[in-house]
């Protein structure tokens, strides 16, 4: 007979997740762990002892110390006291598959369901559902707009620190024109709009330099006919989308529009994860993350208003293996590719990791793969598995945006490399970054992607691996002295002590003492160790300037979106003037003035009558004033009633003796001549020419240009009047450390109060720059303090760039403005190409003020 009787097996019940561990009762494989470490043990018994009703709670485990079997031991706790299903959600497939293997090494029971739902095993659905066993799954599973997972008791959120980039891709549409042309030309269509005819001509032709590197904000909401027209078109996008679009379509209203020649992001900047089932309903949400801020990056991340936050229990963080950092671009010779290639050289076996795009990535890696080593990428990663890169004897590993949930202990990889700044996930953190000088906003995600990336080979406290910093970006990050210290004080010894060994040594030695240190053994011991140790007692963990600000903030602004998504805008409006007075520091004052345009507009949607009108203006006014880069603002479309936002002086200025000259005898063909050879001069190396090049492109900016006489007097001076001044050095001469010389600095320093002199007054205007132009990466990081903090660091690109876009100004006025009778007219049309173009003065001085060379702090 085949029928059997028997009861649903009774689960055995412990006081805690510790005791459960401890009492032999899981069916752990020979491989498991010997045991808990100290640090693990005291997160599971503190969670249990004080936070089993916490409805967000986020532990903290640094990276390579195990957050994985306490997540793990946690949730098979809560599971056996039957109080419904647990869930255990990880950004991606390939770190399902490591927790999945993980659980079946400690003896949890798991069931994996990742995928397309309609592939789930019905089977392994019925046991999560009936909590039988943990569910892993994705985070696409969790925040999708038709979710298959069951209402939780516990959701359980790994490597919640990348919450931003792995949630909020899910709540919103991101086209990127390369791969798909035709789609970012329909929608293109749709927001013409909120743009001017000579931005649709360049976004529509070919790559323009002067929009290509550009991010346009745009809110969909002030025009409701363009709204609509916008909702029609993205509605009829195919897959993938059509999903994308289900996710916000209800709040199209409250999503920005992100616009670059690149491509369109279409989001909210807070998701609303509160209208989805399986995230908000679960009775208890736990983001596992290896660095909780205090910033609020946990909140906005995922629309929570309130997140607890348990650091470790224990008052040591547990180290995380040892790290030497190498700087190439420090490195004498100036060949940092070179360098590179050596160093991996060495053991043929090295990941590297970029925020570029992933054919960029995979490039990259080639790039520094020796002849006839295997070079793999995302494709290879999704279809082999990690253990494909991690088991094989040689390889380099190319991966775009992916610095979390890659394990590679031991000697599976000793070399990782960090190519390039990741501070641009997404055009909607360019536009925080490059246009509305919010970093302090994204610091605390930046910090946490270099130091996740940073931490892949090292996977426990014995572990070691050579951390290569290449790009000129992110080696201008570890130049800032704030940067350092808001590190881990372990992490902040590796990375001063790989500076210290890095800056103005020859290649032959760096790869002698990466040899040394591979090798790991006496010579590394004796001579490497006590001097990283050294730099340890030193070191003294400081937040960013800012930080508690923006955290005080984020429950507000979590609110705040959450109102606006569901069409109340007075309230949203009301919830941001809230937030406002926390980003009060000089340090979030381009996030303040965000934050104030914001929630003008939002009140301009909902006013109820000339007061709530009046008070719109107002805060687009106070907007303005707040913001130290506000050229964004003047691309704005303008509120429907609300006066224009006036010109600031410099651009008057500027725009007045472009108009004189427009109205005076022109002559065409030497203005011509003067711009060609304004760019080949600026294209070159040699001094004097150089010099008169500067000289001419402050002259097409409408400035008094000129090169002061006189000793250490600077290259050019533009004088906008009594507006705002600008001096400029240029420096083209080869350090052997890429490191701006001191002496520099200090001539920078004096510039501006010669000018004042020179011209009879007792000081410059204020807010006036002195701008070094040079290809030089940083200053070192004890010179930065010399430095006054008028002095600025811009490349000779970004000199280049704006020659460019000034030759396109004066190429359209020289057909377009001249025929304009009236005076004003001319102006306003003036006006609105320089602004186009990037060309006014303050938009120029936005360009050329992105690196101040002393720190903040």
């Amino acid at each position: 007979m085949a029928f059997q009787g028997k009861a649903r097996r009774w689960v055995q019940q412990f006081q805690s997740p510790e005791e459960l561990y401890l009492s032999g009762t899981l069916s752990r494989s020979t491989a498991a762990v010997d045991s808990l470490w100290l640090h693990q043990g005291d997160v599971i018994r503190v969670y249990s002892e004080n936070h089993q009703n916490t409805a967000d709670l986020a532990l903290e485990l640094p990276t390579g110390t195990g957050k994985t079997l306490p997540g793990l031991l946690i949730g098979e706790w809560v599971r056996r006291k039957a109080e419904g299903p647990v869930i255990y959600a990880t950004p991606t497939k390939q770190l399902a598959r490591q927790v999945a293997a993980t659980a079946e090494r400690e003896g949890v029971p798991a069931a994996l369901l990742i995928g397309s739902a309609k592939h789930w095993d019905t089977a392994d659905e019925v046991l999560v559902e009936g909590a039988e066993a943990i569910g892993i799954a994705t985070y696409s599973a969790v925040f999708n707009s038709s979710p298959k997972l069951p209402k939780s008791r516990l959701l359980i959120l790994d490597d919640a620190h990348a919450g931003e980039q792995f949630v909020a891709h899910e709540y919103g549409i991101n086209i990127r024109r390369h791969a798909d042309e035709q789609v970012y030309r329909s929608i293109l269509v749709a927001l013409k709009p909120f743009l001017s005819k000579l931005l649709i001509q360049r976004l529509e032709g070919e790559p323009d330099p002067g929009a290509h590197h550009q991010v346009r904000l745009i809110l969909p909401a002030v025009d409701p006919t363009a709204l609509a027209n916008l909702d029609t078109a993205l509605a009829h996008l195919p897959k993938p989308y059509s999903y994308k679009f289900a996710m916000i379509r209800s709040g199209l209203a409250a999503c920005f529009v992100y616009l670059s020649y690149s491509g369109i992001q279409i989001r909210p900047m807070i998701p609303p994860t509160y209208e989805n089932p399986v995230f908000d309903r679960a009775m208890q949400r736990i983001y596992l993350s290896a660095t909780l801020g205090s910033g609020g990056e946990l909140e906005r991340a995922f629309g929570r208003p309130k997140i607890v936050r348990m650091p470790l229990p224990t008052k040591t963080a547990p180290r995380s293996g040892r790290r030497l950092f190498v700087f190439p671009e420090l490195v004498k010779g100036g060949d940092a590719i070179g360098v590179t290639k050596r160093i991996i050289g060495l053991t043929d076996k090295a990941l590297v990791l970029s925020q570029e795009t992933i054919a960029n990535t995979e490039a990259a890696a080639t790039a520094l793969a020796g002849d006839g080593i295997p070079v793999l990428g995302r494709d290879d990663l999704e279809q082999r598995g990690l253990d494909s890169f991690a088991k094989a004897p040689t390889g380099v590993l190319g991966l775009a945006n992916r610095y979390d949930g890659l394990d590679l202990p031991g000697s599976a990889c000793r070399i990782v490399v960090l190519g390039g700044k990741p501070d641009a996930v997404g055009l909607q953190e360019r536009f925080l970054s490059e246009r509305a000088d919010a970093n302090a906003a994204l610091a605390e995600r930046l910090r946490t992607r270099i130091v996740q990336g940073a931490g892949r080979c090292t996977r426990g406290p014995n572990d070691y691996a050579v951390v290569v910093v290449l790009g000129s970006d992110i080696t201008k990050y570890f130049s800032r002295s704030a940067n350092i210290r808001a590190l881990e004080p372990d992490l902040q010894a590796e990375v001063e002590f790989g500076w210290q060994n890095s800056k103005g040594f020859d290649p032959d030695t760096v790869i002698e003492n990466v040899e040394t240190f591979l090798e790991h053994g006496v010579d590394w011991r004796e001579q490497g160790e006590p001097l990283v140790a050294e730099f340890r007692q030193e070191a003294i963990k400081a937040e960013l300037p800012g930080t508690d600000a923006l955290g005080k903030a984020a429950a507000l602004e979590v609110e705040a979106w959450q109102l606006a998504f569901s069409g109340d805008w007075i309230g949203a409006s009301d919830k941001l003037q809230k937030a406002i007075p926390h980003v009060g520091p000089e340090a979030t004052r381009g996030y303040r003035g965000l934050l104030l345009y914001i929630s003008g507009a939002w009140l301009h949607l909902g006013a109820q009558g000339e007061t709530q009108l009046a008070r719109a203006r107002q805060l687009v006014r106070e907007a303005a004033l707040a913001v130290n880069r506000g050229t964004w603002l003047k691309e704005m479309r303008e509120l429907p009633g609300a006066e224009e936002v006036p010109p600031v002086p410099v651009d008057m200025v500027a725009v007045n003796a472009i108009v004189a000259r427009l109205r005076g005898r022109l002559h065409r063909k030497r203005i011509n001549e003067d711009l060609d050879e304004m760019q080949e001069a600026l294209a070159q190396d040699e001094a004097p020419r150089y010099e008169r090049g500067l000289t001419t492109l402050g002259a097409f900016l409408g400035a008094e240009a000129s090169k002061p006489r006189g000793q250490g007097r600077c290259d050019s001076a533009w004088v906008w009047g009594t507006a705002m001044w600008m001096t400029i050095e240029a420096k083209s001469e080869e350090q052997d450390d890429g490191l701006l010389p001191l002496k520099d600095v200090r001539q920078a320093n004096t510039q501006l109060d010669q000018l004042a002199v020179d011209r009879g007054t007792d000081h410059p205007p204020a807010g006036s720059p002195a701008i070094i132009v040079s290809d030089k990466l940083s200053v070192d990081p004890q010179h930065a303090p010399v430095a006054n903090p008028s002095v600025y660091l811009a490349s000779t690109g970004s000199m280049r760039e704006i020659a460019r876009d000034v030759a396109v100004v004066w190429e359209d006025l020289l057909t377009t403005a001249v025929g304009i009778a009236s005076e004003q007219a001319q102006k306003q049309h003036v006006r609105s190409v320089m602004t186009e173009n990037g060309c006014l003065p303050s938009q120029v001085i936005d360009r050329l003020t992105q690196n101040r060379i002393r720190p903040s702090d």
